[in-house]
């Protein structure tokens, strides 16, 4: 239910790559492509070597990229060759201090399309990332109650004034 609900925010129509961050053995990732997302479209990003080869013998047409999506610009930096249209995270964002899911949410909507979609989920009750930042928009799902434990997907862009501006978040 969780990935599905994650899999809806994503344009499957649109030619630019899915980046998906933390895929693990790709539960999220199989609720993309049976949303209909082309899995030649799919960059997993991956830390786990085992989970990396996992996932090139489960999804041999996507690009498997084994590096830290905590430093995302760089571990993406050959791997892209347009703006992403999604970006999908599976990381267990609260676990990690406030600025370091700053950082990678600006490194995320820095490789997106204007109007591209950061599409987190999160156990917690308080959304993963503020909901109030200058120059991005937030939304929230409802609480998916059929998840174990429930979960709530947030969905963040780059505000149209600030695609115009600076591009700053």
């Amino acid at each position: 239910m969780l990935a599905r609900a994650m899999a809806e925010y994503v344009d499957c129509d649109d030619d630019g790559p899915v980046i998906e961050l933390g895929p693990g053995t790709g539960a999220i990732t199989n609720g993309l492509i049976q949303r209909g997302v082309d899995p030649a479209r799919l960059v997993l990003v991956e830390y786990n070597p085992s989970f990396c080869a996992l996932l090139k013998e489960r999804y041999p047409q996507a690009a498997v990229v084994q590096g830290d999506a905590y430093s995302l610009r760089d571990t993406l930096r050959h791997a892209l060759k347009m703006p992403a249209s999604a970006i999908v995270s599976g990381l267990p964002l609260v676990t990690k201090p406030m600025s370091v899911r700053l950082r990678l949410m600006r490194e995320a909507l820095a490789l997106a399309a204007p109007g591209a979609p950061f599409i987190q989920f999160t156990y917690s009750v308080a959304p993963p990332i503020p909901k109030s930042l200058p120059g991005v928009r937030a939304q929230a799902s409802e609480r998916i109650w059929l998840n174990l434990p429930p979960a709530r997907v947030w969905v963040y862009r780059k505000s149209e004034s600030s695609s115009r501006s600076s591009g700053r978040i």
